[in-house]
């Protein structure tokens, strides 16, 4: 996990998510490298999905929430990125965990928590392994609308998902080094 960024959703509300970078040989991922961008949130849900699946499975923390975080402390968003470090390195050791569709499209797409939803329980027209085919992370923030947050349905494209006009998370602000 690298590349923390800080991102203005309207005039006051800012966010930071983090770069989830996997290079694996393992045999329980579709794509041997990929990257992504995920939020506090979206490790929320991760977590809670995986917790509904495993019952009987004690699943690892993730960083407590702190209603006192500060987004544009970099310690703060350091020590919350070591967290999720340490969540991730945790379910990767766990052979039922790594089986849960979801982990392998939070992990492998640009999809939104709604489409990954969408995707796990059958209800596109694509499944898990095309959208995680189809979909490739794009750093760069213009190029953000043409990413797998979009629709993925298109069958005219067997290289890259087709932009439906959603709009970017949020923009880019520079971290305060104060």
């Amino acid at each position: 996990m690298e590349n923390p960024r800080l991102l203005k959703d309207y005039l006051w509300h800012t966010h930071v998510d983090y770069e989830i970078c996997l290079h694996t040989n393992s045999m329980c991922f579709r794509k041997k490298s990929s990257c992504v961008r995920r939020r506090y949130s979206e490790f929320v849900w991760l977590r809670h999905c995986l917790e509904q699946n495993a019952l009987i499975i004690e699943l690892p923390k993730l960083p407590s929430w702190n209603p006192f975080f500060n987004s544009k402390n970099p310690g703060q968003v350091a020590q919350r990125m070591k967290g999720f470090e340490e969540f991730l390195e945790s379910i990767f050791e766990n052979p039922l965990l790594l089986s849960d569709s979801r982990l392998h499209l939070f992990l492998q797409s640009d999809l939104s928590i709604t489409r990954m939803e969408r995707c796990a329980s059958g209800k596109t027209r694509y499944t898990v392994a095309e959208a995680i085919q189809r979909c490739s992370f794009i750093s760069s923030s213009e190029d953000k609308a043409a990413s797998c947050d979009s629709d993925c349905e298109s069958s005219s494209s067997s290289t890259g998902c087709q932009s439906v006009g959603t709009p970017e998370r949020g923009t880019p602000v520079p971290f305060s080094e104060s």
